[in-house]
């Protein structure tokens, strides 16, 4: 995991523990959408860590297997 998506779950943690505590319906149905938005950016966060991963390890694997690729990509 990342900084950013650490952060991200910490805040939706925190809103998930202001609904719990909130005393009214709107409050709590604010914070526990505030949780969802911030759990959704920690995932797409994930997601792209992996993708850029990916994306590396397979151009790392291409490079290896033609040398001549990163003289002249795509030619």
């Amino acid at each position: 995991m990342s900084i950013a998506s650490d952060f991200y779950e910490q805040q939706a943690a925190l809103n998930e523990h202001e609904a719990a505590n909130a005393t009214l319906d709107n409050v709590r149905q604010r914070c526990l959408r505030s949780a969802e938005a911030w759990r959704l950016m920690a995932d797409r966060v994930v997601r792209a860590q992996t993708m850029r991963a990916t994306l590396a390890e397979e151009k790392a694997s291409r490079q290896a297997d033609d040398p001549l690729d990163t003289l002249a990509p795509g030619v």
